[in-house]
């Protein structure tokens, strides 16, 4: 039955992962943390950031993560797979349409419409995860005085930096987790 679960789960998530894996991270976050209750809020949290870190697409190294945290092995690749089936599926019919149909005003016009949803969903799970950074999740229910002085300063460091440089991010992965080792670590 947890098979079926994280292959379904998975399956939506790769079914409507439209704009990315940063436009999938409420979806993916609704199914893992608030459907299934598989992983609590910091976890998830936890699963994106090595996500992040991990070579390939989010969303299958989310799936692959949660899977092998649930059912192990064979769990990572029922999920994995869930994960991966509809984007094959739905990429060949899509490249099909777009070749035979390129030209029209509609499709261009779909494409657009796409586009500010899209950000929208990268916005709303770039402020959830923010939330939970800086404010231990009180995404709107937040204070001046409950932020993390050493999360604000991380986060501007390695924001400045990458602006500022255009650093790999990577580096500013590992360095933000080295700086949170030695400051968190000492407080």
């Amino acid at each position: 039955m947890i098979f079926l679960e994280l292959f379904w789960s998975f399956f939506q998530i790769g079914l409507f992962s439209i704009g990315g894996g940063y436009a999938a991270l409420p979806l993916i976050r609704e199914q893992i943390v608030e459907k299934h209750g598989w992983l609590t809020m910091t976890a998830f949290t936890d699963v994106v950031t090595i996500a992040e870190m991990t070579p390939g697409p989010i969303a299958i190294n989310a799936a692959t993560f949660v899977g092998t945290q649930v059912a192990g092995l064979p769990g990572s690749l029922v999920a994995t797979f869930g994960c991966v089936f509809p984007s094959c599926v739905i990429v060949i019919l899509l490249a099909w349409l777009y070749r035979k149909y390129r030209s029209l005003a509609l499709m261009q016009g779909i494409l657009s419409g796409l586009r500010p949803g899209v950000v929208g969903l990268i916005g709303a799970a770039g402020a959830s995860i923010l939330a939970l950074a800086l404010w231990n999740g009180a995404l709107l229910a937040f204070s001046f005085s409950a932020l993390s002085p050493i999360s604000v300063g991380v986060f501007a460091v390695a924001l400045f930096v990458l602006r500022k440089w255009d650093v790999n991010p990577t580096f500013i992965i590992f360095g933000a987790g080295a700086i949170g080792a030695v400051l968190f670590g000492l407080l």
